[in-house]
């Protein structure tokens, strides 16, 4: 804790990663939004050029440029307004300039990544683990967004989320450095065997590489031992939201959701992530040893 100073006094260290776990919101924000068209225009740079022909000519386009403005209009946003929440509710969820309507995704993200931030700081500590935990909850906060929004789950995160996983695990964040190996292995080989016996069922597949990667980067961090209990827990999510889709269904509310398995992916990791370990106390059958 001496390293960390006064920062890491436990009444003030969780509130300073909620502050910036707030900021790196904002900027996942950009993430979700832009990478997706990143791709999209990698992806016919990369047509254009199997094809022989010259990829056309575009403006930069990245996480840093543009500039943020509204989609409507046009208007630059400008620093006050690009505050984390604050933002948002003083402007009552408008443009400043065109009053178009700004999503309240916009908020939600940013009070999902101080609130996972600020309780990995209360819950492990100043130290690795919350350092980790928290760059855990920040990508998958990004990867199930993205998921969400357009069905896949970008290299650009799912691999750096491994090497996170292990690298954190060097130092025995959360579990020992060979259980973190294995768990990468052991995650990513059990869902390509499951998406092979599907292929070899039906011909086709029944999910996306990115899952694959994606619970490879559960196993990096939390250990092979975890990874039976974050499939049943996804498992779990996934019948939630599917009984939440046919009530609103059922009520006529139109609540546009896709059925993607990132998601709940993401979810089950995080909540293994706090809660596995006292689940696993609780319900001894779960454990995997």
């Amino acid at each position: 804790m001496s390293s960390f100073g006064w920062l890491g006094q436990p009444a003030v260290f969780p509130w300073v990663a909620l502050a910036l776990g707030l900021c790196i919101g904002s900027f996942l924000n950009v993430v979700i939004h832009r990478l997706p068209r990143m791709m999209e225009r990698e992806w016919r740079a990369q047509c254009a050029e199997l094809a022989g022909q010259t990829p056309p000519e575009e403006p930069p386009y990245n996480l840093v440029a543009p500039r943020s403005a509204c989609p409507s209009c046009g208007h630059r946003i400008r620093a006050w307004e690009n505050v984390p929440v604050v933002s948002w509710l003083a402007l009552r969820g408008k443009c400043s300039a065109c009053r178009a309507k700004i999503s309240f995704q916009y908020p939600f993200v940013e009070i999902l990544a101080g609130a996972g931030a600020g309780y990995a700081a209360w819950r492990f500590g100043p130290g690795l683990a919350a350092l980790g935990a928290a760059l855990f909850v920040w990508f998958t906060i990004a990867l199930a967004f993205i998921d969400q929004e357009t069905g896949f789950l970008p290299d650009d995160l799912t691999l750096p989320l491994v090497w996170l996983g292990l690298l954190v695990n060097l130092g025995g964040a959360f579990v020992p450095l060979r259980d973190a190996v294995i768990g990468a292995a052991a995650g990513y080989l059990f869902l390509w065997s499951v998406n092979a016996a599907f292929r070899l069922l039906r011909g086709m597949d029944g999910m996306g590489y990115g899952d694959f990667k994606l619970y490879a980067a559960v196993g990096a961090f939390l250990g092979w031992k975890f990874l039976p209990l974050v499939i049943l827990l996804s498992s779990v999510v996934g019948v939630v939201f599917g009984s939440l889709q046919m009530f609103s269904a059922r009520r006529g509310w139109d609540w546009k959701f896709k059925f993607h398995f990132g998601p709940y992916l993401a979810l089950a990791g995080i909540i293994a992530m706090f809660w596995g370990p006292a689940i696993m106390q609780r319900y001894p059958l779960l454990r995997f040893t």
